[in-house]
């Protein structure tokens, strides 16, 4: 392998080779663009999660079977008076105005006003100042139809006493697309400005701050146009996906393109010639940022053996983005910089002869005081990362999805009425099927009822429907709880594992099926609790091999891979600490800890690879402590900037308007800043002064 990425970089690095690889980029990209839809065409609001043979799936397409009439995409209209009571009329002349404009994709309204007074109540809150009836649009209905749908009905309200906020699957999925398609611009432009604005800062030069960008800008077209191919022959890719995957591009981009240009001005102070120069600088960090790029893709390939739906869909979206990101490191990034020179680093242009690495550094005496010091400094750092870990044990679960959209969006507004204004399993009840193998008799529907009814939480339990001559059944069951409850959650996996005994208490035969947004809550808790274990431990595995073949040890791997774990743990819990007292964030949703964790560990190891990379280079001619103090004096600036950087870069995740990716983004900043400042320089070091042995090794890379 790194024979054959020294004879890409080498070539890449000629005069000739820069040109054409700079060319080739252009063309190919441009080609792209002309020929190739982009991503964002084919985006949707959400993905399928749960696997098909989830139980909650299964009864779904059962109630789908058996009760056709009630398949579509489910909206609630929510009335609300704008002063005093609804009267009954007034609600009736909303439904019929909306039934007589025939709305585009409307299949069916619940008909309020040939319903019997009695009847029609139901539909009102106890206070009578709101109301909310049902709608169901066709099953093959887009968000962007939706959406339009929507703002049709609003308008048709809009010359009455009510107002209207429409909630329910229908209006998360249509307020999901406007809010992401503004957040979209705000995501792109906020990342090249923070990036911008931070280059300039940390290096005063406008070249250097230009050149990265300038990368990014190519492989992000280039991924952009080969995932709107893959997205227009199949794969999904939803919003949360794209926004996490330009993060993710213009991240690791700019931080390979910072060890580059770190290593070429180290090199332009020893060659004259350019092209030279940038040969030598990629001999010395071509493999490692080769290798940390493939660490990251190994990472998001590990994905693949999810279940959930999400975490799965990740896969082809980030590995397709980290191989581009991997080729651009090697070819465009390098080609870019030889082509500027030594103009890149205007105005403080490096000269032949002098110094490298400076002496009297911030991280030079850093180095100088781990490898002097190592007990103090783990004992210090160790302590620091262990008491922000304990912090883990105060976790507290959100499962209520509605809850991480923005307080002002119209969906969560009606969502927030209905839990004002009505009972609290009102929001959304359990259907519960039974499939019998012949019809029951009164009794045994009575006895089953009764069965069902006598569950923890349950308020009470009606029998909405029947079919097969009477041989399946459909109960609607109303909790004592809201549907997101954990305690909601928690009765009815009691009530699904206890399905069996129920019904043969009742006498009959056949199985009970359990549908709607509690019976999802929880499969989705227990396929993600799955997911945790497999991803954690194949990733941990996958790395720790790839740090074995890099480094040539059994023992440097574990420093490496146990370091950032404990890094890790300590990132969720001092950033769930913080989000608390800064932001008043006080619960997670139970995506962010495996987010978190696939790009802490993939991105942090990366700056391990830099430091251990150098370490073992200088290894080969220097005694361990010097070989250590030089490797954290060397990368150090670099890493330190790359860190700051990157801990911004995903920092711009706290503007998108989901309460789950502004605590990804700001758990993943903080955990970046830890590793960066705290493992890679101190943690690290430290315990390779203490553990490894006294003695010049030689490096072998695979």
């Amino acid at each position: 392998m790194k024979k054959l990425l020294q004879a890409i970089t080498d070539r890449v690095t000629t005069k000739k080779g820069m040109w054409i690889t700079l060319a080739l980029w252009l063309v190919v990209t441009v080609a792209l663009s002309v020929f190739a839809p982009m991503a964002h065409d084919y985006k949707v609001s959400s993905i399928q999660s749960l696997p098909e043979d989830a139980q909650s799936v299964i009864a779904q397409k059962k109630i789908d079977q058996y009760f056709k009439d009630q398949e579509g995409i489910p909206a609630i209209l929510v009335f609300q008076a704008k002063s005093g009571e609804i009267e009954l009329n007034e609600l009736i002349e909303a439904v019929e105005k909306i039934e007589a404009e025939k709305v585009k994709g409307v299949r069916q309204i619940v008909p309020v006003g040939k319903m019997p007074p009695q009847a029609a109540a139901t539909f009102f809150s106890e206070d009578r100042t709101t109301a909310i009836i049902p709608l169901i649009y066709e099953a093959s209905m887009e968000s962007k139809d939706l959406q339009n749908s929507n703002e049709e009905i609003e308008k048709i309200v809009e010359g009455t006493d009510l107002n209207l906020y429409i909630t329910g699957p229908a209006g998360i999925a249509a307020d999901a697309l406007e809010m992401f398609s503004r957040a979209d611009l705000v995501l792109i432009m906020a990342t090249v400005g923070i990036i911008l604005i931070l280059l300039m800062v940390i290096y005063r030069s406008p070249l250097l701050a230009l050149i990265p960008l300038l990368a990014a800008s190519f492989v992000y077209m280039a991924a952009s146009q080969i995932l709107g191919i893959m997205a227009k022959n199949g794969l999904e890719i939803s919003n949360e996906t794209l926004s996490i995957m330009s993060i993710l591009l213009f991240a690791t981009v700019i931080d390979y393109s910072l060890f580059v240009f770190s290593r070429y001005r180290e090199e332009l102070k020893t060659y004259e010639d350019k092209y030279t120069a940038m040969k030598m600088a990629m001999r010395g960090a071509g493999m490692p940022v080769f290798f940390s790029g493939g660490t990251v893709l190994a990472a998001m390939l590990v994905l693949f053996f999810a279940e959930f739906g999400e975490y799965r869909n990740f896969a082809p979206t980030f590995g397709t983005t980290m191989a581009l990101v991997m080729m651009a490191s090697i070819t465009l990034v390098p080609a870019l910089f030889t082509l500027f020179g030594r103009r890149s680093f205007w105005p403080k242009i490096p000269r032949v002869g002098e110094e490298r690495v400076k002496s009297n550094s911030f991280w030079s005496k850093v180095g100088r005081f781990v490898s002097t010091k190592p007990v103090v400094s783990i004992l210090l750092v160790g302590s620091f990362l262990l008491a922000s870990a304990t912090n883990m044990v105060n976790l507290t679960y959100e499962f209520d999805t509605m809850k991480s959209f923005p307080e002002d969006l119209k969906s969560r507004i009606g969502y927030e009425i209905l839990e004002e204004k009505f009972e609290k399993g009102d929001l959304a009840p359990v259907t519960v099927l039974f499939e019998g193998n012949q019809p029951l008799t009164t009794e045994e529907r009575e006895r089953l009822r009764d069965g069902l009814a006598n569950q923890d939480l349950v308020a009470k339990v009606n029998l909405s429907g029947t079919a097969e001559d009477g041989k399946v059944l459909k109960f609607t069951l109303i909790l004592d709880e809201k549907p997101y409850a954990i305690e909601a959650i928690d009765a009815v996996e009691k009530m699904i594992n206890e399905a069996e005994q129920i019904v043969r208490d009742s006498g009959a035969e056949g199985s009970l099926y359990f549908a709607g947004e509690t019976a999802i809550q929880v499969d989705d808790r227990h396929i993600n609790n799955r997911d945790i274990i497999v991803i954690v431990l194949l990733e941990t595995l996958l790395i720790f091999i790839l740090l074995v073949i890099l480094t040539k040890s059994m023992k440097m791997p574990v420093y490496m891979m146990g370091t950032i774990l404990i890094s890790f743990l300590a990132a969720l819990g001092l950033g769930m600490f913080l989000a608390k007292v800064l932001f008043g964030i006080d619960t997670i949703s139970d995506r962010v800890p495996l987010y978190a964790f696939v790009f802490l560990v993939a991105l942090g190891i990366d700056y391990n690879i830099m430091l251990v990379s150098r370490f073992l280079e200088e290894r080969e001619k220097n005694p361990l402590k010097k070989a250590v103090e030089i490797a954290v004096a060397s990368t150090g600036g670099v890493i330190s900037s790359a860190g700051i950087i990157l801990a911004a870069t995903f920092a711009v995740l706290m503007t998108q308007p989901v309460q789950l990716l502004f605590v990804f983004g700001f758990i993943v900043a903080v955990g970046i800043l830890l590793d960066t400042f705290l493992v890679r320089g101190v943690l690290l070091p430290g315990l390779i002064v203490l553990l490894e042995k006294n003695k010049v090794k030689t490096q072998t890379e695979g």
